[in-house]
């Protein structure tokens, strides 16, 4: 009795001081229509195939469509959350392969005009959530409003989306410009999307280096080539992610090569400093650990 109590002791500690952290990651880009939701989505059916346990953030909170990319029939939203109507917890709905999913408002301007603090008290929203979630995808608005660049503050991992359009450069690079010089990210993943080949892909990803190289302080990486696939369209049309609906297809391939490497990215095990997507679970779970040791 006395050993199965100490055992008991022992296997609850080493969860109190050996926290799992949950591996953030925010796919933006800056320009709209580079394809960063079907990469998140791709992404993250990948890893949910793979038993993780995937949750996709649509933090684009006025224009919304992920729900709608993966035929979803959605309630309540972040609005509501975001009115006191309801917790985060309340909202959450199931995607392909037992993903979860948190659904943002459409058509509502009041959404996309929330204050740093409202901001911040969403992110803080996430260390509440009960449940363990391995993977969070953050799915961004176009653009670098406070948002933006708040909910890629918040994340381990930021993933830039970019195609090979003249305005998709300059947008990513002032993306890139902004979280560098005043927000401290100075790392960033790089996914060429819609590109002919690998060759137009390195090409694409030059042309940014170029830039960021000489006037900024930031580290890029090129982490995928994702075709240009008539498969996708297709897909979206079907309100399925591409992996499900052509898994044989080159986006699809690609997607999966994708969150295969995401997976291996090393997630930091003490907090950053700054505010972070679950970070108070660390900071509750520190606190027990201390209480627990005294006792």
């Amino acid at each position: 009795m006395i050993e199965t109590t100490m055992h008991d002791q022992a296997s609850g500690l080493r969860r109190l001081t050996n926290p799992t952290r949950t591996k953030v990651i925010t796919v933006t880009g800056g320009k709209g229509g580079v394809g960063k939701t079907n990469i998140t989505l791709g992404m993250a059916a990948a890893m949910a195939k793979q038993g993780k346990k995937v949750m996709v953030l649509d933090a684009d909170l006025g224009l919304a469509n992920v729900d709608v990319l993966l035929g979803l029939r959605v309630g309540k939203n972040l609005s509501h959350v975001m009115q006191g109507v309801c917790d985060l917890k309340d909202i959450i709905v199931e995607g392909p392969h037992g993903m979860k999913i948190i659904p943002a408002s459409s058509g509502m301007r009041g959404m996309t005009e929330l204050s740093t603090a409202q901001h911040a008290g969403l992110i803080r929203a996430f260390g509440t959530l009960e449940e363990d979630v391995d993977v969070l995808l953050v799915d961004t608005a176009a653009g670098i409003s406070d948002m933006v660049l708040s909910f890629s503050r918040a994340a381990q991992d930021v993933l830039i989306v970019v195609c090979d359009e003249p305005t998709s450069i300059t947008d990513a690079y002032a993306l890139i410009k902004l979280l560098s010089r005043e927000h401290g990210v100075t790392r960033f993943k790089v996914v060429a999307n819609m590109v002919r080949s690998y060759r137009e892909g390195r090409d694409l990803f030059t042309k940014l280096t170029r830039v960021t190289e000489r006037f900024l302080n930031a580290n890029l990486e090129l982490v995928a080539c994702v075709p240009l696939d008539e498969h996708v369209r297709q897909s979206v049309k079907k309100q399925r992610v591409v992996i499900d609906a052509f898994p044989k297809s080159p986006a699809a391939l690609a997607l999966n090569a994708l969150a295969n490497k995401a997976l291996t990215w090393p997630v930091p095990r003490n907090p950053g400093g700054h505010l972070e997507f679950f970070v108070e679970r660390l900071l509750v779970r520190d606190e027990a650990a201390g209480d627990y040791l005294s006792e």
